[in-house]
């Protein structure tokens, strides 16, 4: 009876086992099927090379680049294929370490239906946080990807023909997002740098900022990337967390975007990220 027992038992075990492994199975294998599914869809030519290029070395890599990075975070609701392609391409050109992956989003963010126009403005508005040779560099590398795939940029118009001049440009677009923040401004640099006031608002705001590229969401999305990336910009990144959402984008939104940066900034530039978006949903709520 007692050795029934425990034969019993040793065949329920096994069989729970067995039905363990088959989950863990199935669960992998859809969790690639849907990365694989987002990967090619952005980059049909590529996909295949990504795994490829890692076969020799490690295989496990090219695996979770496609588990976790499309199938588990790519793949989440809140943010369109686009809105994720700014935010990478942001991310890695504030980053400035990753010029073939930056060349594989520029590619992927035309094939996800960004113009070349929006891109170069990503860039534009990537470098008033990141710097002139971050800027540069990314543009090196659009130049090559817009090449290859037979595209231009159109050189339209960035700011319509009014006759606001440029402190009057940047003075709008930060009331558009910061409401009266532009006196701030001044009068936080005026005891040392005054001039640097003068800079933000004149160049970052009325310059580049203010350009009607994109829309004044797509510009959140690259500002919170490139500064959730950096890791050193908690304050600024604050204070763009709530002129998103002045502009319209959801706490869930904004969320996503930091999220995704686990994928290419890494865990603690995420959780940190995460830290200032709390305080900043806070001080809103407050």
């Amino acid at each position: 009876m007692t050795r029934t027992l425990h034969t019993g038992c040793l065949a329920l075990l096994a069989l729970a086992l067995t039905a363990t492994a088959t989950f863990g199975e199935q669960a992998m294998n859809e969790r690639y099927a849907r990365g694989w599914k987002a990967l090619t869809a952005l980059a049909p030519e590529k996909a295949q090379a990504v795994q490829d290029g890692l076969a020799d070395i490690a295989p496990d890599m090219g695996r979770y680049i496609v588990e976790f990075g499309y199938g588990d975070v790519f793949t989440r609701p809140g943010l369109d294929p686009a809105s994720r392609q700014i935010a990478t391409i942001a991310a890695l050109t504030a980053l400035g370490n990753a010029a073939p992956q930056l060349r594989f989003h520029i590619e992927a963010g035309l094939a996800a239906g960004l113009s070349p126009d929006q891109i170069v403005d990503v860039l534009y508005v990537t470098t008033v946080f990141a710097g002139f040779p971050a800027g540069l560099n990314a543009l090196a590398v659009a130049r090559a990807a817009f090449a290859e795939k037979g595209v231009a940029v159109s050189h339209a118009p960035a700011h319509a023909p009014d006759a606001m001049d440029r402190r009057a440009r940047g003075l709008a677009a930060l009331a558009a997002t910061s409401q009266n923040a532009g006196q701030h401004v001044l009068d936080s640099l005026a005891d040392i740098a005054p001039d640097m006031a003068a800079f933000i608002l004149d160049f970052s705001y009325g310059d580049v900022i203010s350009r009607a590229i994109l829309t004044p969401a797509q510009k959140e999305i690259a500002i919170v990337a490139a500064a959730t990336a950096r890791g050193t910009m908690a304050p600024q990144l604050k204070v763009h967390a709530k002129a998103a959402l002045a502009v319209g984008m959801t706490r869930e939104q904004l969320t996503e975007v930091v999220i995704q940066m686990a994928v290419y900034a890494g865990f603690p530039a995420a959780l940190n990220g995460l830290t200032a978006l709390r305080e900043a949903f806070a001080e809103v709520d407050g």
